[in-house]
């Protein structure tokens, strides 16, 4: 029934804002920036999640072959980079600012998908395209709280995201569910992290941590990787009840209404010019999401 659609469409949106606030309150207000560290205990908490819902039959999961893991190791490398600089970016950068900056990843995603992949862009999503980029490109200029290693990991993780969506929908295994595939990521990233958390200094950094024994940071961090665990479900969810473009929708609500709450939940300092940059950024997204759909309704 549609009102079960809505329904899940509400819960993504629920979790997705909650989650994106957990994940700013432990690396921005506690200032656990040590993202090895943090996004490690996430990805590992899913990981056993995953496995332990396969197992017991929560979740239809098939065994995952390691030819099937190496023919997806780019993509594992694109999600690590993707959450390392994410966790690095956001906890410097004000969530409305963060969001604008990683709209850019579909300038990235469109740049790969017409060098490598020859599509042909049609004028409204190169409009919106532009649009999204000058936003980003002007946000720094305007960022009452300019951070320049925030903003430097943020162009890392725009490009981890914009090259991570191409690879999903073109090389993604046929035969690996949503759910195989992040069990891979997972499983790589708490490798791949737990190699670099001494390398990085974070482990030595978060022993030292004031906050280390803090029930709150505890309850923080329980907290992010049991959402980011509800996030995934929610999402593969949502995938398979709606479209794509219906999907994307509902991703774009949700960020709006992360960033239309994120000034009553943190400190934000806010300019005239800098609300510009997010508004036009998010207004060109809508724009690219018309785009999309504009197609398929010519053709019904």
């Amino acid at each position: 029934m549609q009102w079960r659609k809505h329904f899940t469409g509400v819960a993504f949106s629920l979790v997705f804002v909650v989650s994106y606030f957990t994940n700013k309150f432990v690396l921005s207000v506690l200032k656990f920036t040590y993202p090895t560290l943090f996004q490690g205990w996430q990805t590992f908490i899913g990981a056993v999640l995953l496995l332990l819902s396969g197992k017991l039959g929560w979740l239809e999961m098939s065994r995952v072959t390691r030819s099937a893991a190496l023919y997806w190791l780019p993509g594992s490398l694109l999600f690590v980079g993707n959450i390392y600089a994410g966790s690095k970016a956001l906890s410097h950068i004000d969530i409305p600012y963060f969001f604008t900056l990683q709209n850019s990843s579909h300038v990235v995603s469109s740049v790969i998908s017409t060098v490598v992949h020859r599509e042909k862009v049609q004028r409204l999503t190169f409009i919106s395209l532009c649009f999204m980029l000058l936003s980003a490109i002007n946000l720094p200029h305007y960022d009452p709280q300019f951070d320049y290693s925030g903003y430097l990991w943020a162009v890392g993780h725009l490009f981890c995201v914009g090259a991570y969506r191409v690879l999903q929908v073109r090389y993604k295994p046929n035969n690996l569910s949503d759910l195989e595939l992040q069990c891979i990521n997972y499983l790589f990233s708490v490798l791949l992290l737990a190699i670099a958390a001494h390398p990085t200094g974070d482990l030595m950094g978060a022993l030292e941590f004031p906050s280390l024994m803090s029930y709150t940071f505890h309850c923080g961090c329980c907290a992010s990787a049991l959402l980011g665990f509800l996030l995934l479900l929610a999402t593969v969810k949502l995938k398979s009840g709606f479209s794509l473009e219906h999907f994307e929708v509902w991703i774009f609500i949700s960020k709006v209404t992360a960033m239309s709450l994120s000034p009553f939940v943190f400190n934000m300092d806010v300019n005239a010019p800098s609300l510009i940059c997010v508004v036009v950024s998010h207004v060109a997204e809508a724009l690219l999401l018309y785009s999309e759909r504009e197609p398929q309704l010519g053709r019904g």
